[in-house]
């Protein structure tokens, strides 16, 4: 007997969410070590579990997280993946945005896009 699609769906977005859970416990760790401020914001897109770290202060202490190019970024990304796999046993393509790095990203992407779409 198979689960309706339905079911598959919801199974989906629990488990992402579950995903997100276990990635801003791990994170939260992370900032008490490393003395930071921030707020761990989750949400689901596009199949993928999403945790933000977001600060109301400047966040220039959270650029620290993000790094140069955003290799400091990647690098707690794939920590972040392997702290989800040690507890779910599966493998994560969760996302991980700091200070709205990946945000700003996207954003000039499109743009950049747009306009050479309009050329």
């Amino acid at each position: 007997e198979g689960t309706t699609p339905a079911a598959e769906g919801v199974d989906t977005l629990t488990r992402l969410e579950q995903e997100g859970e276990i990635a801003a416990d791990y994170l939260e760790g992370l900032l008490d070590i490393a003395d930071l401020d921030g707020d761990i914001d989750m949400d689901v897109e596009a199949d993928r579990a999403a945790v933000s770290i977001i600060s109301d202060s400047t966040s220039r202490d959270l650029q620290k997280l993000v790094g140069r190019d955003g290799e400091v970024l990647e690098a707690l990304q794939e920590l972040t993946r392997l702290a989800v796999h040690r507890e779910t046993g599966d493998r994560s393509r969760l996302m991980l945005d700091i200070a709205g790095y990946r945000a700003r990203k996207r954003a000039e992407l499109t743009e950049l896009g747009t306009k050479a779409a309009e050329e």
